[in-house]
């Protein structure tokens, strides 16, 4: 690894300190480097806040002149609800930049690192572009698609299924590995479940594991026909506003002001075959500027996003258990292949444990990039 490998990495460490924090934009970390030590670093810590380089450049000050500036993410060129960077990088009179990757948002792409070059900065472009890629993943969805990142987490059995015949599934994982998913939650901008898994789990939908958060996920619900109960713990938490339920356009009136009063959001939505419009619920989320979306449960509606072709990401925990049956809830309910060679393939970038427990992290094949396997303990 050469030395500028080594700080776009320790820039990329920096980045992940906005996780959860910074939608809709994208995660950015900075350092400036002279002499090979780092005399100012900053990352992007929440929409409207300073970018990271700013940051970085505040914290070098004179230092800068004639140092090396790393950014995961290509500087900006114009005005939006911040300054142009470059015009800061300009002015610090660093010598060089490092960029991770170029922004692929088509308004803004190459600007930045045009007009630095320009200007006479040394640049050096796409140095671990594919980790910078897969760190700003759902951004890149999002600014390029305008739709959300769809993450699918289960939980399974190792015959394979996510419950018992009475719907009971507390707990298939333990506890380090629900932590984990609590950590995506409090990562992501929405939680997706069916109105099912509220029906008979009446969960909370929020990172809870993991202490206080300043701002939870939006917990949207898929409930065709309304029939989500009203004592739902979704509706009595501190943060209920937070919630939004996905319905078709002839659901009872009475019962829709009634949530509404609430504090929740009712949102109509396209019906096709007789339940909700994934990829139109999709955009509509997109709409109020969600860009990541942690689809959590049950059957049904996994079933029905991975035949659309809606998922991103795969989160699939293994638990040592074996229920023994042919009872239980599957994975996935619906329709599956008729041919194992037409499963649908996965590009698996990670292997984990959580103590006894397995987590495999993957990409369908449409996503997939060239990243290095890896299995953590």
């Amino acid at each position: 690894m050469d030395i500028d490998e080594g700080f776009m990495k320790k820039t990329l460490q920096l980045a992940k300190k906005g996780l959860g924090s910074t939608s809709p934009n994208p995660l950015v970390g900075a350092l400036v480097v002279k002499d090979r030590q780092i005399v100012g670093s900053g990352y992007h810590k929440k929409a409207r806040a300073p970018h990271a380089e700013i940051e970085a450049l505040s914290k070098a000050g004179k230092s800068a002149k004639g140092a090396t500036l790393y950014v995961n993410l290509e500087p900006c060129n114009h005005y939006g609800r911040t300054p142009p960077c470059t015009k800061t990088i300009l002015k610090s009179s660093v010598k060089k930049v490092v960029v991770g990757m170029v922004d692929p948002n088509t308004h803004v792409t190459g600007g930045g690192c045009e007009f630095l070059s320009s200007h006479g900065v040394k640049l050096k472009c796409n140095v671990l572009e594919e980790e910078s890629k897969r760190l700003n993943e759902v951004y890149i969805k999002y600014i390029t698609k305008d739709k959300p990142f769809v993450i699918l987490k289960g939980a399974l059995t190792l015959d394979g299924w996510i419950a018992t015949q009475t719907g009971n599934s507390k707990w298939i994982t333990g506890e380090k590995s629900r932590k984990f998913v609590h950590s995506l939650r409090k990562q992501v901008d929405a939680i997706l479940v069916g109105v099912e898994t509220v029906i008979v789990d009446n969960p909370f939908l929020t990172p809870y594991l993991i202490g206080k958060s300043t701002s939870d996920p939006f917990r949207v619900i898929v409930d065709t026909n309304l029939r989500i109960p009203l004592h739902s713990r979704v509706f009595n938490s501190p943060k209920s506003g937070l919630t939004i339920i996905a319905v078709g356009s002839n659901v009872d009136s009475a019962k829709k002001k009634k949530i509404e009063d609430l504090g929740a959001r009712v949102v109509n939505c396209q019906i096709r075959n007789g339940r909700i419009d994934l990829a139109n619920l999709l955009d509509e989320l997109a709409k109020m500027s969600i860009s990541s979306v942690l689809v959590e449960g049950g059957a049904t509606l996994f079933g029905s996003m991975i035949r659309e072709e809606l998922v991103d990401k795969y989160y699939i925990f293994l638990a040592p258990k074996i229920l023994g049956g042919d009872n239980g809830v599957p994975f996935a309910r619906g329709p599956g292949c008729d041919s194992i060679k037409n499963c649908l393939p996965l590009k698996v970038l990670m292997v984990r444990r959580f103590d006894d427990d397995i987590m495999i992290e993957a990409y369908p094949r449409r996503h997939s990039a060239n990243v290095e396997f890896k299995i953590e303990n």
